[in-house]
């Protein structure tokens, strides 16, 4: 099959419009876009037809969205513009199948230039098959978007669970210091100096501590000896927890509940062991996620802009409330069933975005 460049379907359209500025301009019916989507809607627009438009400058380079008529985006992006043989939803996809990795410039905030990716090549298909394509990979993408809404209606299952048995239920529970509940410690320390033979073990970084799940996608490795692997050893159903970040994030944390072999755990994140006797992992998981506890870390933590940090001392202080533990184990069974059908969605999404790569190789190649 022939092939074609990028810029035989399409073109750009650039945006001086600072981010900063539309707060200013007059409130309208027009939307402007900047690099996570809506930004709020003016009285003026930069372009006609619908199109596209694409992040250029900064962390989310190559995100593509679908603008309406009559839209804005601001500087950091800039417009894709279908020729007039080009399906419009047919050359979403074939930007979204680019690697603009490859084509990455820029040491602190990354950038892609239009110049540098236009010559990639595009298998050739006439206008009536780009619209079957796009059809069919709409398709697979409505599937998976449903699935991904299914998994968001299980986690807000487990939160309407989590209020239902613990949120203003028992006024009488007993309330502990997170120090007289627990046993914490901070991770080994990168750089540090190490006398005698070291062994390579895993560890978990802050990139995989999220809020309420351990993402596996990464695991670093680090030289330890064999006194800080059994120091910093972690345990099944440790908690895990981040000392700084941005002030929604702060005090994230997740279980851990089958560790790999000798992993261990960095510094800038805690290891908190529960006693079993009062509190479960699961639940005290969820209680990071609660009101009282995200007030008590934003009012103790230490701010800077845009960065928020605890030290040993807080998380210490943390005032836990301690429902009855068989109250506990009812809610973690709860999870663990809402966890299979979580597993099995997941399962299918994995199984639909390989067909959709499958799919986008063999048409776009």
């Amino acid at each position: 099959m022939n092939s074609v460049q990028l810029k035989d379907l399409c073109s750009v359209k650039s945006s001086t419009l600072k981010a900063g500025d539309v707060k200013n301009m007059n409130p309208g019916q027009y939307p402007v876009y900047g690099a996570s989507g809506l930004i709020a809607d003016i009285d003026s627009f930069q372009h006609e037809n619908p199109a596209l438009a694409i992040v250029k400058d900064g962390a989310g380079f190559g995100r593509v969205y679908k603008t309406p008529k009559k839209s804005s985006v601001v500087g950091t992006m800039q417009f894709i513009l279908p020729n007039e043989d080009v399906d419009r939803d047919y050359l979403y996809y074939v930007l979204n199948h680019i690697d603009f990795n490859k084509y990455r410039s820029g040491a602190t905030i990354p950038h892609i230039y239009f110049k540098d990716y236009s010559s990639v090549q595009i298998k050739k298909h006439s206008l009536s098959e780009q619209r079957i394509i796009a059809e069919k990979l709409d398709g697979v993408t409505g599937l998976i978007d449903k699935s991904y809404a299914e998994l968001e209606e299980f986690d807000q299952l487990v939160k309407s669970r989590f209020n239902e048995l613990f949120i203003n239920k028992n006024q009488n529970d007993k309330e502990s210091l997170l120090k007289d509940v627990a046993s914490l410690m901070s991770g080994i320390t990168k750089g540090r100096r190490i006398k005698g033979p070291t062994i390579t073990v895993p560890y978990m970084a802050v990139s995989n501590v999220k809020d309420g799940y351990l993402d596996l996608s990464t695991i670093k490795t680090i030289e330890a000896s064999e006194q800080e692997v059994e120091k910093y050893r972690l345990l099944p159903n440790d908690v895990l927890m981040t000392e700084g970040g941005d002030p929604d994030k702060l005090g994230r944390g997740c279980v851990i509940e089958t560790p790999l072999h000798n992993c261990i755990h960095q510094n800038h994140i805690f290891r908190v062991r529960l006693n079993n006797r009062l509190l479960t992992p699961t639940y005290f998981q969820f209680y990071l996620q609660d009101k009282k506890a995200r007030e008590y870390f934003l009012r103790s933590a230490k701010q800077t802009t845009g960065i928020a940090s605890l030290n040993m001392t807080q998380l210490r202080n943390l005032p836990v409330i301690i429902p009855p533990i068989g109250q506990q184990l009812v809610f973690e069974e709860d999870v663990q069933v809402i966890n299979k059908s979580k597993l099995a969605i997941q399962k299918s999404i994995d199984e639909l975005e390989t067909l959709k790569k499958k799919l986008m190789q063999e048409y776009f190649g």
